[in-house]
């Protein structure tokens, strides 16, 4: 596979600083993908730690093989850290409630004999784990899961689909809050309901334009968001950032979530898109609900207003390649 003619110096230099927080996990964790070992990374982890910044460019271009996945035909969306209003305790103003993970959510085999997430039944037979409707209905009401209380439920809805965000504190603190857990349950991307249902105009996809349909349209818009099933728990966090799938602080405008029975967790990702902002290397440090298949990703652009409106309005088309050690695509090739 030839290489790019290009990288963007400004992507490299983020992508690196990405790399390296994800060694340290890269060099142990077993990739769903089964491209790589973590033996394949520990020399190009020994290498980028001492590498001086400036040579992150040639280090990408020269020290991987460039693949493939199937066709390459990418497609990509933007995720943020999303700041809405919210407090550590319950007070007027501030009534819905941010959960924890609830201890009777295991992964358990149900009769049916699909394993996943989900709860015992007063018969200790393995049921489906409450739906957002049944959860907002106070399934898990009184139970000390509480972590925080946000002012409104529509911010918390959309803060759920990003994974992670920020508490603006009454007293002018903030709380970082970060995915903890998923009840199992299928995710629905209400917007392409929207869309099917004729209900935006033309072209009005965009996360602004889910979120002013839905305030326009209150009963309508609680019964929309009650049909995406999955209801996300979250935790408090104290570190630099928010975490990805890889338990490390993902970067933005380098961190991208993908599928990782496809692309390895950790792994650079080189994409040419038709929004040009969103092309460049990324790397693969997050996964999501709605990011499935070979060749979806999802690009992270961080926290503020500059970020939400990227990733609000994100919806790129173009191709991907990803970077893995070499002697690693071979191996693969190699495989009945």
């Amino acid at each position: 596979m030839a290489t790019p003619a290009y990288l963007q110096a400004g992507h490299a230099e983020r992508a690196l600083a990405a790399f390296r927080l994800s060694c340290p996990v890269l060099v142990r964790r077993q990739d769903q993908s089964g491209l790589t070992l973590p033996s394949d990374w520990q020399s190009l982890c020994a290498e980028a730690t001492a590498l001086p910044i400036s040579k992150a460019a040639a280090f990408f271009r020269d020290r991987f093989e460039w693949a493939r996945v199937g066709t390459g035909e990418a497609f990509a969306t933007g995720y943020y850290e999303p700041e809405i209003r919210g407090s550590r305790t319950r007070q007027p103003g501030y009534e819905v409630p941010i959960y924890g993970v609830p201890t009777d959510l295991i992964r358990c085999t149900r009769p049916d004999g699909v394993e996943g997430r989900g709860r015992l039944d007063e018969t200790g037979t393995c049921v489906l784990y409450h739906t957002r409707a049944e959860i907002e209905d106070g399934a898990l009401a009184n139970r000390g899961l509480e972590i925080g209380w946000a002012a409104d439920p529509i911010d918390l809805f959309f803060l759920q689909i990003q994974g992670s965000g920020r508490l603006l504190l009454p007293d002018g603190g903030v709380m970082r809050i970060g995915y903890a857990g998923q009840n199992g349950r299928e995710y629905l991307a209400i917007g392409r309901l929207l869309r099917e249902r004729s209900l935006l105009p033309p072209g009005g996809a965009k996360m602004s334009d889910i979120v002013n349909w839905i305030r326009a349209h209150p009963e309508e818009g609680s019964a929309l968001m009650r049909e995406n099933l999955s209801y996300i728990f979250f935790r408090e966090l104290t570190g630099p950032g928010p975490l990805g799938a890889m338990n490390v602080p993902v970067t933005p405008r380098a961190t991208v979530a993908a599928d990782p029975k496809f692309v390895p967790l950790g792994a650079p990702v080189f994409l040419t898109l038709d929004r040009p902002e969103a092309s460049g290397l990324w790397l693969a440090q997050d996964t999501g609900g709605a990011i499935k298949g070979a060749n979806r990703f999802d690009t992270f652009w961080g926290a503020g207003a500059a970020a939400e409106a990227t990733a609000g309005g994100m919806s790129a088309n173009g191709r991907a390649l990803i970077l893995l050690p070499k002697g690693t695509v071979a191996r693969a090739q190699a495989l009945p």
